[in-house]
C-alpha cells in the first residue's frame, strides 16, 4: 500500500485476517533523516527509498534471503525464486485513488520494492520516461535511474541557479542543510546502502516526531511518559469522597456515630 500526503510517503504491507486487517510491516518518509535524507521526503528519488525500507524490512522480519537488485541502473527487475529456499514475499500494489500515470510517484515506491526483493506483479510501461505507440511500449532506463537518484531535482537546481529569489523560494531547506544539485546522486546512493545495511533503525533521541522535537531520555533510556488529566485518586480519597455525597443525601455513614463531628478526609 502506498500514499502520499504533502510532507510524507506512507508504504505498508497488510494482509487480511479473518475480521480485520494486519499491518506486518510499515516504513515512512520522515524515517529517511536518519540516512542521511533531510529534505525532499515527498519526492520520486524518496519513494524508492521508502519502498526499499519496506523491502528489507518484510525481508528481515521473515528472514528471506533476497537481497533484491543492487545495480541500479533503471531497468526493470523482478526477483528470481530460489528453488531450494524458501520463496520470496509476493505482494499486490494497492494504490488507492492516485491516477496510474506514466511516472507517477507510486512507481519509484513499486521500484525500490521490487529492487529492495519483494515479487510484486508489474511492468515498466509506467516508469518513468515510457514511450507509447498504439500497444507498443518503449521503456527508458537511463530517465528513470535519474529519477531514482534525484536528477530531475538537481537539473530544476540548476535551471534556477542565475536566479536567486526563485531558488531561494524552490530550495532554502537545501541551502540550510548545505545540499546542492552536484551532492544529490551521492546522497542518494549512501541512503540505499544504509537501508540495506540497517532497516530497522532506531530512532535517535532528539529525532522529530509528529509534534516538534523529542525529549532527550532520561538516565537509564528510558523516555519521559506523557501524564494525561489529573493524578489518579488513591482508595482512602475515593472513600471520603463516597462519604461527603452520603452526608450530603443526609444517609448516615457505616462507623460513625449519630451527631458526631465527621472525620477530616482528603478531597
Amino acid at each position: 500500500m502506498v500514499r502520499f500526503s504533502n510532507k510524507d510517503i506512507t508504504c505498508q504491507v497488510i494482509s487480511a485476517d479473518l475480521d480485520h486487517d494486519v499491518t506486518l510491516a510499515p516504513a515512512y518518509a520522515h524515517e529517511l533523516p536518519r540516512y542521511g535524507i533531510t529534505q525532499g521526503l515527498s519526492n520520486y528519488a524518496a519513494a524508492y527509498c521508502t519502498g526499499l525500507l519496506l523491502a528489507r524490512r518484510v525481508n528481515a522480519k521473515f528472514k528471506l534471503d533476497y537481497e533484491g537488485n543492487t545495480d541500479i541502473k533503471g531497468e526493470d527487475y523482478n526477483v528470481e525464486p530460489n528453488p531450494e529456499g524458501a520463496a520470496p514475499f509476493h505482494a499486490v500494489l494497492d494504490v488507492g485513488l492516485h491516477r496510474t500515470t506514466t511516472g507517477a510517484r507510486m512507481f519509484g515506491a513499486l521500484k525500490g520494492a521490487t529492487d529492495g526483493g519483494l515479487e510484486i506483479p508489474h511492468n515498466d510501461r509506467r516508469f518513468p520516461g515510457t514511450k507509447k505507440d498504439g500497444k507498443e511500449t518503449t521503456p527508458n532506463p537511463e530517465l528513470h535511474r535519474k529519477y531514482i537518484f534525484g536528477g530531475h531535482i538537481a537539473d530544476y537546481m540548476r535551471s534556477l541557479a542565475d536566479n536567486e529569489e526563485a531558488f531561494k523560494r524552490q530550495f532554502s531547506k537545501y541551502q540550510e542543510a548545505g545540499v546542492n544539485a552536484d551532492d544529490l546522486e551521492e546522497l542518494y546512493k549512501k541512503a540505499h546502502a544504509g537501508i540495506r545495511k540497517d532497516p530497522l533503525m532506531k530512532r535517535g533521541p532528539k529525532e522529530r516526531g509528529s509534534f516538534k522535537a523529542r525529549a532527550a531520555p532520561k538516565k537509564g533510556g528510558d523516555y519521559p511518559k506523557k501524564k494525561f488529566g489529573r493524578t489518579r485518586a488513591s482508595v482512602e480519597q475515593r472513600k471520603g469522597r463516597i462519604r461527603q455525597k452520603l452526608r450530603a443525601r443526609g444517609v448516615g455513614v457505616k462507623g460513625e456515630r449519630a451527631g458526631s463531628a465527621p472525620a477530616a478526609t482528603s478531597a
